[in-house]
């Protein structure tokens, strides 16, 4: 079985789901999964996860996102989006220099309430399936930090721009909002999801590519190894007769690593075994005093 990452560049018309059973066949291996959904109209950075590496699924969700977008003022849609049905058009009067105000006003803390065609769900039915039966519900306001908005381009009534956000953000209803503000409507007109942590858009496969690695027999050229997730946090080791506590997932104290220092409460480390190989994320744990398992990755490849 594989185990690990590879990093997918999801194309128009495919859904999240769709790449998972594509690559469910050409691995041919049932436990892979990904790490976040993208529109299917939307294009770019899918990480998917194999084997031990399913583990992280819910931590890469986690992680910070970034776009690229484009932002057509003066029309509003029901889906936020250009694949939905017209609500209204509306003249765009507004400067550039409005524009741009409007859209870096955006920038840090946002309170965001999520599209009618999303994946969440509400007294147990996702909205999008409340939407397309053409139902409404109240949603509750999501706080969500927009950490940088870059324009790129702006040829009124089109705005392209990268926005570098945090997870849960909804870029077609940053779009929408800022239409509101401005007075005019907006709608998302493209999207590229151009990195989920340090997952690139350079560095990303098609389907039709990952295909022919595995004709060549080369797959793991692309697989990356679960560790490779969590290359910004440190690691501690293991002395030789403490492997044990590891492997059973158990908690343990600074001074059975090789290390014997402490890091800051609640930050993430690596921990390897004596030999150097990776087997979990641990976190230090201030009541007791020792490290405390986040996710254990046992498996050995």
């Amino acid at each position: 079985m594989l185990n690990g990452m590879i990093n997918i560049y999801k194309e128009a018309d495919y859904t999240s789901h769709d790449v998972v059973a594509k690559m469910r066949g050409i691995c041919k291996q049932k436990k892979i999964g990904h790490t976040g959904t993208l529109d299917p109209q939307a294009t770019g950075v899918l990480p998917v996860c194999l084997g031990s590496g399913t583990k992280l699924c819910d931590m890469l969700t986690e992680k910070d996102k970034e776009y690229v977008a484009e932002l057509l003022l003066g029309v509003e849609t029901d889906t936020q989006d250009m694949t939905g049905t017209i609500l209204s058009r509306k003249p765009v009067n507004c400067t550039e220099a409005e524009a741009r105000e409007a859209i870096r006003s955006f920038v840090g803390d946002y309170l965001q309430v999520p599209p009618m065609y999303s994946a969440l769900k509400v007294n147990g039915q996702k909205l999008c399936d409340l939407a397309r039966a053409g139902k409404e519900v109240e949603r509750q306001a999501r706080p969500v930090v927009i950490h940088e908005i870059e324009i790129l381009s702006v040829e009124l009534p089109l705005v392209k721009m990268r926005v570098h956000c945090s997870k849960g953000t909804y870029i077609r209803s940053l779009c929408a909002d800022i239409g509101e503000k401005l007075g005019t409507g907006g709608a998302m007109q493209s999207l590229v999801r151009t990195r989920v942590a340090h997952f690139s858009l350079e560095n990303a496969i098609t389907l039709g590519q990952l295909e022919m690695l595995r004709d060549e027999n080369r797959l793991d050229s692309v697989l990356m190894p679960v560790e490779a997730a969590f290359l910004d946090c440190p690691v501690v080791t293991m002395k030789p007769e403490n492997d044990k506590f590891l492997n059973n997932g158990n908690s343990f104290v600074p001074m059975m690593t090789e290390e014997n220092r402490i890091y800051p409460v609640g930050d993430w480390i690596r921990v390897h075994r004596s030999d150097g190989s990776f087997a979990a994320v641990y976190a230090y744990e201030e009541a007791r005093q020792w490290y405390k398992p986040v996710k254990m990755f046992l498996e050995r490849d």
